[in-house]
């Protein structure tokens, strides 16, 4: 696990480390400059003409040290100083007098030339306001050299908190960030802007974020927010379910599947086909009359139960059936849709999943998202996947302001609805109640908010959503807690896309592809290999 912090967060590790570990600060900056200058060299930069442009703060500091580590190398750069001088920290100040006192030279301005590598040194982590004026012009003057691009923890414009452009940024090919990735170089435009990131282990003791006990997150203290991480490859791999020896299909899960409307056949038929791909032991797909045909071709080894109009006893018998329900992919908006997902609500036992026209029906019955905490249970049972849109309309918030705050607002849904919550987009979040981990053991932090990064572009096709709600359906039917299954179905989801990607390129692949290639993503964690697709 590998946390993914924002600007406070780091900022709080960091007064930890200098006010209770006792480093200095100025210790931590030689060996953040250390770290730059080992990155340049074993990428195997040209270092024969390089420009370092510094700001005011302490990233400013951290390129004085960078410049005079490069001079000490017999490199000759160009320094600029595009800061304030009267806010210059008192690190940046004492970097700035021991690079003169090797013969350095600083200019104020900063000047176009051939440069050989671009070291953009402006602005740090703690970066809110937009760039304008006289900075602007700088940064927009750097991008456009042809030299290597290089930035210093930060790509300067880049929120570290949300991965916004603040005005204009920088665009790096390679950042060199200390200690811990930061949110803003995760989420997008920042990845785009951050080129290849490099993490620098340089002693900052990240458990001072958890320093005053309890869970993550919660112990963070007013504006921290909950923190955010990402899994390690093995991380996922002991998620995996175990497949035993001696074993039917029914150790592996009862999983009713409600899906397809009147001509969405399709969305069904990728829902249980997708769940069969991901270890359910039998799926039966409850749908609409006129799918019931082609469902029977399509996917032969799922069992096809059919509505014409709303069966209640129908309904009761199936989910009384049922280990797992996964509900709302194209069934619609209708009457009977909606008496559907009120009755699953109420009365599905076990874990259930609700995806697509099955939110937009919640958002339309906002009275029914108490019905989402299952009382007595320890563990969350409930888990919605919406993108953007559709959680928008279940939070009232614009989806403008959840991509500036999308990891407080799916903390905050997921602990007063007491479900986990998978926040799809580029970048997938997923948040469960802070409350189930104080008494459900889980070897991940389940408190905070995990960031998935895996999957690409060649995803954004209709269907893809349905795929990933059959794979988190099945984890859940085979005995996965909500934040597991969510965590680990996104996961291989991504992973599934990856493949595709390298079968198809990236402007062909197609839902059913993500079908094809879910075998790879889950022979890969099951066989410990991680190959690069």
């Amino acid at each position: 696990m590998r946390y993914l912090v924002n600007s406070s967060q780091m900022k709080k590790a960091d007064s930890y480390t200098i006010q209770k570990k006792g480093i200095l600060s100025l210790e931590l900056m030689e060996r953040a400059a250390r770290a730059c200058v080992d990155v340049m060299t074993a990428e195997g930069f040209d270092l024969s003409k390089p420009c370092v442009v510094c700001g005011s703060g302490n990233n400013g500091g951290d390129g004085f040290a960078v410049a005079r580590l490069l001079m000490e190398s017999g490199v000759t750069p160009f320094v600029c100083f595009a800061g304030d001088e009267e806010r210059r920290s008192e690190e940046t100040i004492v970097q700035m007098q021991k690079y003169l006192e090797i013969g350095g030279r600083i200019c104020n301005e900063y000047r176009d030339d051939e440069y050989s590598i671009i070291i953009d040194a402006v602005f740090g982590v703690g970066l809110r306001r937009e760039i304008t004026g006289g900075y602007a012009d700088v940064i927009e003057r750097m991008n456009r050299t042809k030299a290597v691009k290089f930035a210093v923890d930060m790509p300067s414009g880049i929120s570290a908190d949300t991965g916004s452009v603040l005005g204009t940024a920088f665009r790096a090919d390679v950042t060199v960030t200390f200690q811990a990735k930061k949110l803003g170089l995760v989420l997008y435009p920042g990845k785009e802007y951050a080129g290849k990131v490099v993490t620098a282990d340089i002693g900052i003791d990240m458990e001072g974020l958890t320093e005053e006990g309890g869970l993550p997150g919660e112990e963070a203290g007013a504006g921290m927010g909950p923190l955010a991480y990402t899994c390690e490859f093995s991380d996922h791999q002991s998620m995996l379910p175990v497949r035993r020896a001696d074993s039917n299909k029914g150790s592996y899960g009862k999983l009713l599947m409600i899906a397809g409307s009147r001509g969405m056949s399709g969305a069904a038929f990728l829902n249980g086909s997708a769940a069969y791909l991901s270890g359910a032991g039998l799926v039966r797909i409850y749908t609409s009359e006129e799918n019931r045909v082609i469902l029977q071709q399509q996917l032969p080894e799922a069992v096809i139960t059919t509505y014409t109009d709303y069966d209640r006893e129908e309904t009761k018998r199936l989910l009384e059936w049922a280990d797992t329900v996964c509900i709302g992919s194209g069934i619609g908006m209708s009457e009977t849709s909606v008496r559907l997902v009120e009755q699953v609500l109420r009365e599905a036992e076990g874990t259930c999943l609700i995806d697509a026209d099955g939110l937009n029906i919640l958002a339309e019955h906002k009275e029914w998202l108490s019905l989402l905490k299952r009382e007595g249970s320890c563990a969350p049972a409930r888990v919605l996947t919406p993108h953007m849109k559709e959680m928008s309309r279940l939070t009232g918030h614009s989806i403008e302001e959840l991509k500036e705050r999308r990891i407080e607002i799916v903390k905050e849904f997921a602990d007063r609805t007491g479900c986990t919550c998978v926040l799809k987009d580029a970048r997938t979040v997923t948040a469960s109640p802070s409350e189930c981990f104080k008494i459900y053991p889980c070897s991940l932090p389940g408190a905070g908010v995990y960031v998935n990064l895996s999957g690409n572009a060649a995803m954004a096709k209709a269907g893809a959503g349905d795929v990933l709600a059959g794979i988190i359906s099945a984890l859940l039917a085979q005995g996965l807690d909500g934040h597991k299954a969510a965590s680990l179905g996104t996961y291989l989801h991504g992973r599934s896309g990856d493949y595709a990607r390298k079968l198809r390129g990236s402007y062909s692949v197609l839902a059913r592809d993500l079908l094809l290639c879910i075998s790879e993503a889950f022979k890969e964690l099951e066989e410990g290999r991680r190959e690069e697709v």
